[in-house]
């Protein structure tokens, strides 16, 4: 699966430093290290999990740098070894366990540099979830950044487009946007999508604690992400098997296999590990009303939300009050009527509240799940500091 990724990526010289040996804590020290981490994560007021190929390799997924890592083994002349393909691929231990983190209120965003698709399959809401390096599952419109999510892998890479067009609308949706849609998923000099981005990047300033899942933390700007959370005075901890480039900032460093110590950690914390389903979307985080069947997902389901100024004649409007301050307060405009439609597809609905979606300022705008793909930094590769 992950062979085929990098299949598809452009030919590049400097792909990091690949099959490192492993490193095992022994089992009384690995639980102990989860026993500090659970009591780290009871603390926290604002955890942010970043996550690297890692996690997916106990559902057959081979990661990259590892032992047996897609580029490990190129570099040895030899050929990987895969046991599943992308639409097949199932969330493993670590996918639901994150999910359970969320929904308990301990894990405030996920930052992942993994293109499987598993945290969405695995129903992890969206609004919680920036995909830096894309994901093989989406593809989104070049002209006004709605996004569809599909059954299928897309096919495509390097931000192509994939000779499919987006039926949205637009001009008060009197005309079709008609849009090329290119895929998500980055080669390596394309730059990061800015809206996934610039949401992670306020998500690990804002953080206290930043627990790291599989990840070699080679490729910037992802793997830098950890040390705005320590330079704001918050807490880092990593969990691999191999060293990382970053392990001298880490609080805590556990070396253990990733599903291992987050079954531990579910323990320790007093929650269930939920059983995966069938694959989920999630849009936005609050409840498992917003949780769509997969099959819905190539019907391209659409939520739409708008925002429509009506003013009535002959109301005055009254000027703002102020507060103890002298500042004004704020006051939902009256004239301003907030209303959300639901669209169904067969017998599945969807409907959300205008105040748990993104704010829209606009008179009159219509999302669907989208994100623009704009300038930012490239991803690159750093060498693991001695």
């Amino acid at each position: 699966m992950s062979v085929n990724y990098a299949a598809g990526l452009s030919p590049y010289a400097d792909k990091g430093i690949c099959g490192l040996p492993e490193v095992f804590d022994d089992p009384d020290e690995l639980r102990a290290k989860v026993g500090t981490l659970a009591q780290l994560i009871r603390d926290s007021q604002y955890m942010v999990v970043h996550s690297g190929a890692g996690i997916s390799t106990s559902v057959g997924i081979p990661d990259f740098r590892g032992p047996k890592g897609v580029w490990t083994m190129e570099e040895r002349g030899e050929s990987p070894r895969f046991d599943t393909t992308f639409e097949d691929a199932k969330p493993s231990l670590t996918h639901m366990a994150l999910l359970q983190l969320q929904r308990a209120g301990y894990l405030k965003y996920l930052i992942s540099q993994n293109v499987d698709g598993l945290h969405l399959r695995s129903g992890f809401p969206r609004d919680r979830l920036s995909e830096l390096h894309g994901n093989m599952f989406i593809e989104e419109c070049e002209k006004c950044g709605k996004q569809y999510v599909r059954e299928k892998i897309i096919g495509v890479m390097g931000l192509k487009p994939t000779g499919r067009y987006c039926e949205g609308t637009r001009s008060r949706g009197l005309r079709a946007c008609r849009g090329k849609l290119i895929s998500t998923i980055l080669d390596w000099e394309d730059s990061l999508p800015d809206r996934d981005l610039n949401r992670a990047d306020e998500a690990s300033r804002r953080a206290d604690l930043a627990l790291t899942l599989g990840t070699s933390l080679q490729i910037k700007p992802s793997g830098d992400l950890p040390l705005l959370t320590k330079r704001t005075g918050g807490k880092v901890v990593i969990v691999n098997l191999q060293p990382t480039k970053h392990d001298k900032h880490a609080q805590l460093l556990i070396h253990g296999y990733v599903d291992k110590v987050m079954g531990q950690l579910m323990k320790l914390l007093g929650l269930e590990i939920p059983e995966w389903a069938g694959p989920t979307l999630c849009e936005f985080s609050g409840g498992d009303a917003d949780i769509l069947p997969y099959g819905a997902w190539k019907k391209e389901v659409k939520i739409e939300v708008k925002i429509e100024e009506k003013k009535e004649r002959g109301v005055k409007r009254k000027p703002p009050k102020k507060d103890s301050d002298g500042g004004v307060k704020k006051e939902e405009d009256e004239g301003l009527k907030k209303t959300c439609k639901r669209e169904v597809v067969g017998e599945i609905s969807r409907s959300e509240p205008v105040n748990e979606l993104n704010k829209v300022n606009d008179k009159s705008k219509t999302e669907l799940c989208s994100s623009s793909v704009g300038e930012a930094k490239k991803p690159r590769i750093d060498t693991p500091s001695s």
